[in-house]
């Protein structure tokens, strides 16, 4: 086990180097190599770890228990960091959002409009358009969002799981986001994302949600 561990925080130095060195280049023969080499190992040590992995059924008893239309509903406000693969805090942003739903004979239907402000300066809007799909399951899309994203609620936690188009230094490289959402109370949300590419956490989003009153 400790070699594998210590595997996997050479390969997030790799995963890291390899976010930032253009990894929609051609594939050289020696990194196609290398590449090859961290798939198998990973595999290996992911299939090691997964034993111990965090499962939505954990939180089937926590309470309160959260419902999305029930606490993304109206006006919301969030502050996060974005941490790096070492654990340092590469940047902070703030959070305006705005939300409503309405039923349809799909299920309940809801969007949420979330405007971000970097502390470099940078801007940006994303809009979720959530379904509910009843018995704690839920679908979403967003216009920066790979497919579909798939949602499940247990207790006071909810897990997304998604493929995005991620933004790096002027290029785009498609990561996959584990989403975990924790209702502290019923204004208060903590919601902490794993970034990962090749099967490896590259980096960490952290943010607290808090519901405004009307």
């Amino acid at each position: 086990m400790h070699a594998i561990l210590l595997f996997i925080r050479q390969q997030r130095h790799f995963c890291a180097r390899m976010l930032t060195q253009g990894l929609t280049q051609p594939l050289t023969k020696q990194l196609a190599r290398k590449l090859a080499h961290t798939g198998l190992y990973v595999g290996l040590a992911l299939g090691v770890m997964s034993c111990s992995s965090a499962s939505i059924e954990d939180y089937q008893q926590t309470t309160p228990t959260l419902d999305l239309a029930t606490f993304f509903d109206g006006k919301l406000t969030a502050a996060g960091v974005v941490q790096d693969f070492s654990g340092k805090v590469t940047r902070k942003f703030t959070v305006t959002m705005e939300a409503h739903w309405v039923d349809s004979p799909e299920g309940k239907q809801g969007v949420i409009n979330e405007w971000f402000i970097y502390d470099d300066g940078e801007k940006q809007t994303r809009v979720w358009n959530i379904t509910d799909k009843g018995n704690g399951l839920y679908e979403g899309t967003a216009n920066d969002i790979l497919g579909i994203a798939q949602g499940e609620s247990r207790g006071s936690a909810l897990r997304w799981r998604y493929d995005m188009i991620l933004p790096v230094d002027g290029s785009e490289y498609e990561v996959h986001f584990d989403d975990w959402m924790f209702l502290v109370d019923e204004k208060t949300i903590i919601n902490k994302s794993d970034i990962i590419k090749f099967g490896i956490t590259v980096a960490q989003v952290t943010l607290v949600i808090a519901k405004q009153s009307d």
